[in-house]
């Protein structure tokens, strides 16, 4: 009797996470500057360990001859680090084009794709910029997955990030 209960409680909590959503957004300032590039950006989700559990997105320079943009991956240093230099780029799903500047927004479901069977637990958000001819920035955004309640937590970048914004729905 009491496996089934936990058996039941099990099943319930992962039902929960099969159908939370995940939204981020992401804001690449415009910068009034004399050489302007579009920065390289990765954004994942790392567990309590500082583990990656997630690449949710890769944006790079895609159009250069060859794999000379994924040469200039290594400048995302945290992300190289943890998870890129171990991928074979590109990845389906996750890697693009660099972007404009602007807000741009990416949507994970929970019941498939690139967070499908993320269990209970404490994450990161990890959103990392790095631009030719100019600098780079991390930010991090801390949930628990799966939320029981609609969660929006935000974090404001200093100069190569704007406004990177979390919202998790149950």
């Amino acid at each position: 009797m009491k496996h089934c209960l936990y058996a039941l409680i099990l099943s319930s909590l992962c039902a929960v996470a099969a159908a939370a959503d995940l939204k981020a957004t992401v804001e690449l300032p415009q910068l009034d500057v004399a050489e302007y590039h579009r920065p390289y950006v990765a954004t994942w989700i790392e567990n309590d360990r500082r583990e990656v559990v997630a690449n949710l997105a890769v944006w790079y320079d895609v159009r250069m001859d060859g794999e000379e943009g994924e040469k200039w991956l290594k400048d995302l240093r945290q992300w190289w680090r943890r998870a890129g230099r171990s991928l074979d780029m590109p990845v389906d799903g996750v890697s693009a084009a660099t972007r404009p500047p602007g807000t741009h927004s990416m949507q994970f479901r929970g019941d498939r794709g690139l967070i499908a069977g993320l269990p209970p637990g404490r994450y990161t958000l990890v959103v990392e910029a790095a631009r030719e001819v100019g600098g780079r920035e991390v930010l991090q955004l801390p949930f628990d997955w799966p939320p029981t309640a609609t969660v929006t937590d935000q974090a404001e970048g200093e100069r190569e990030l704007g406004s990177v914004r979390l919202e998790l729905l149950p």
